[in-house]
């Protein structure tokens, strides 16, 4: 579905991404591993066209590499940043809203699906945005990208500084969501959410893959821990 072959990327002159190789089957959670600041969160906003980028980035059998974000979003392919980005002054159901592509056009979810994905979205259905907690608030960013209809999200962080119960339950919501056929390329520093919920894994250092492999590969594989994942 989606494939990244030797991508770079760059923010001016400095040169973050080195030949980045990556894929992402139908259905699949694949979890991108690593140290802050070794340039997973550059990986996704690359494939989303958000920074200056060269190499191959294929979804569906076509090259979106070099595109505007707002076409490749309307490829299929939906981005969870880390920082949230609702709209505070707008009701949680006008958030979701806003993540249609087509209100004339609905796609496969709606926002009944997005009740019954997070039933206290349902309860503040009317509050702003801006007085949701902040697990509230990750749950909502989520829901208004599937709103979007994509066919493989990527969601950056999303269990950040959220209590351990909503820790559970977005690793809860994102297996859903993959059950429902939607892709995951995902972003997470707990390892045992990630190891729990990802069919394959890679693990990045100094902008390149240092390893692939699958969540049990990771857990024998003492040596890339330890090098490239604890502190």
């Amino acid at each position: 579905m989606l494939t990244v072959q030797d991508l770079h990327a760059f923010y001016g002159k400095s040169h973050i991404l080195h030949g980045v190789s990556l894929r992402v089957g139908e259905g699949e959670i694949v979890s991108l591993l690593g140290r802050n600041g070794v340039g997973r969160s550059t990986t996704i906003k690359a494939i989303m066209g958000g920074v200056d980028a060269r190499g191959s980035v294929r979804f569906r059998d076509e090259e979106l590499c070099g595109l505007p974000p707002y076409v490749i979003a309307r490829r299929g392919l939906g981005y969870v940043p880390e920082n949230r980005d609702i709209f505070p002054a707008l009701t949680v159901r006008q958030n979701l809203l806003l993540g249609q592509k087509n209100p004339k056009k609905p796609g496969r979810w709606s926002i009944e699906d997005m009740f019954e994905l997070f039933p206290p979205l349902r309860e503040r259905a009317n509050a702003l945005g801006g007085v949701l907690s902040g697990g509230e608030q990750q749950m909502l960013t989520i829901c208004r990208t599937l709103m979007g209809d994509p066919a493989l999200i990527m969601v950056d962080e999303p269990t950040e500084g959220l209590a351990p119960m909503l820790v559970q339950h977005v690793a809860k919501l994102l297996t859903e969501i993959a059950q429902r056929r939607v892709a995951i390329l995902l972003v997470e520093q707990k390892l045992t959410i990630a190891l729990g919920i990802s069919r394959r894994v890679y693990v990045m250092g100094h902008g390149r893959i240092v390893f692939e492999g699958t969540p049990a590969d990771l857990q024998a594989n003492e040596g890339v821990r330890k090098e490239w994942l604890e502190v």
